[in-house]
């Protein structure tokens, strides 16, 4: 009897241990039905909103549950609280990296024909990114990294070129423009130290995916991540060729000389309308980004 409880008590806690820390492989499904379909239960996400700061909060109880270390900056910005959230890990292993998404969706639907006075829902342009992010955090082989790794989540990326009284509307509402990348300007102005490269996934979620060189991207950078695709048999969806050339969240990065890549597909039809919904999304989609970023960042 004593020999048959020795054997179920060292059963019990290998399947506890030996089991639960064995390596996860990105999971599409999970990233869509968990982390997309969540942030678009909080509706449209403008900085400075209820929804936005419940976002935040969102990505930070995940990131705590995935056991990473979180950082929040906040600061304010024509009158509105902003704040980015960074979770880091492997915190002293080596050089920086940084993936990037952006949390906030768009206060105006201006691309949108009919109502272009509604907010964004934000599935792909906000969603995807953060989806990719949160299921990394989950499921990234720690032991691998050779870098200390941060997934920064910016807010106040995407009102650019709006009034601030239509972004927060109110009688003692500042009226003057916004500017693009607001977070993101924020990290790259505040870093401790330069960081080795700095990716930035945007709108990947759309199920007719189509990934192009972005034109002020890292050249080199771009080639090693579109070559893992390839290997991985996502060529179809990463083209490597130049298409779009953007200003977005790696535009701060490269402008102090940091090499950073856009990771998007802007040739996304539903940019800037109500239609950004998650119907139009697939786990599928996302998975392709996420394996990409996970076999980049265990082979450094």
């Amino acid at each position: 009897m004593r020999m048959a409880a020795l054997a179920f008590f060292l059963t019990l806690i290998y399947s506890l241990t030996g089991c639960a820390s064995a390596p996860l492989r990105f999971d599409g499904t999970h990233a869509y039905q968990k982390y997309v379909l969540d942030q678009m239960d909080l509706g449209a996400r403008p900085a400075g909103s209820a929804a936005d700061r419940a976002t935040g909060d969102y990505i930070i109880a995940q990131l705590n549950a995935s056991k990473w270390n979180v950082t929040t900056q906040e600061f304010t910005y024509h009158g509105v609280a902003v704040r980015n959230v960074i979770g880091k890990i492997a915190e002293g292993r080596g050089p920086i990296i940084i993936l990037g998404a952006h949390y906030d969706t768009r206060a105006r639907a201006d691309q949108d024909k009919t109502h272009p006075d509604q907010p964004v829902p934000g599935a792909d342009d906000g969603a995807s990114g953060v989806a990719v992010l949160l299921e990394l955090a989950r499921t990234l082989d720690v032991s691998k990294l050779k870098n200390e790794v941060w997934l920064a989540f910016f807010d106040a990326e995407d009102d650019g070129e709006l009034s601030g009284c239509i972004v927060a509307p109110g009688p003692a509402c500042d009226s003057a423009s916004w500017q693009w990348s607001v977070g993101a300007t924020y990290v790259a102005e505040h870093l401790p130290t330069k960081p080795t490269a700095v990716i930035v996934v945007d709108m990947i979620g759309y199920t007719d995916q189509k990934i192009y060189y972005e034109q002020n991207s890292d050249a080199a950078l771009q080639q090693q991540l579109w070559s893992i695709a390839a290997q991985l048999g996502y060529a179809a969806q990463f083209i490597p060729q130049y298409k779009w050339s953007m200003e977005d969240d790696h535009t701060p990065f490269l402008q102090r000389g940091i090499r950073a890549v856009d990771m998007i597909d802007f040739d996304y039809p539903y940019w800037h309308t109500i239609q950004d919904t998650a119907d139009k999304l697939s786990g599928a989609s996302l998975e392709r980004v996420g394996r990409v970023l996970q076999t980049w960042l265990e082979s450094q």
